[in-house]
């Protein structure tokens, strides 16, 4: 494939969400796209997310719809082979991904970049607790079963710092994506040139 896939990934409380966000709306124009994940959950969570049944789930999977996807805490996740006709015509394709899925991830994509979105334990707990859908309880466990981040072998990571201002981890996160896009710009360029010199 002509283009890269960048997959994020951060724990819950990283603030991933915001930072696509901040992200889509400092790229616009440029190559790089951002794709939507179909999740079995309403929206209106902060994320740009299509929200579909369990049983439209089941069909579209069964069907081969989504290049990715994957379950937790009872949620099916799932990304549209569409990212797959992106990445033939050089796009640089982000996608808000899962840690436990990476290894599976590589299979496919195997030179996807990842780029782990982080922050302090105790700015984890206070996002957390912000969303208000879980007990104070709830929110210790949760971070008490985060396992420590491990790249698998072959992947490449970048990491942003998410534990002060969105601009600040935002800006660090724009950068990242237009460095990527630029090479896969200049490689895509280089290439058609070579086609029409063929020619």
């Amino acid at each position: 494939m002509k283009g890269r896939l960048i997959y994020v990934v951060g724990p819950s409380g990283a603030g991933k969400d915001s930072l696509l966000h901040f992200a889509r709306e400092h790229v616009a124009g440029t190559s790089v796209v951002f794709a939507h994940r179909y999740i079995t959950r309403e929206t209106g969570h902060n994320e740009n997310h299509i929200a579909l049944t369990r049983e439209e789930f089941d069909a579209r999977s069964a069907r081969g719809l989504f290049a990715l996807e994957w379950s937790s805490h009872e949620l099916h996740y799932g990304i549209g082979i569409e990212i797959d006709a992106w990445l033939e015509r050089g796009c640089t394709v982000v996608v808000n991904g899962s840690r436990a899925y990476l290894s599976r991830a590589l299979k496919r994509y195997q030179h996807l970049e990842v780029v782990h979105v982080h922050a302090a334990p105790d700015i984890l707990a206070a996002r957390l607790s912000a969303r208000g859908r879980e007990t104070r309880e709830q929110v210790e466990a949760r971070l008490a079963r985060q396992a420590p981040f491990a790249l698998p072998d072959g992947a490449h990571l970048t990491h942003i710092d998410n534990s002060g201002s969105i601009e600040e981890a935002g800006l660090a996160f724009v950068n990242v994506l237009k460095g990527f896009a630029r090479t896969q710009d200049r490689a895509h360029a280089a290439e058609s040139a070579s086609s029409e010199s063929v020619k």
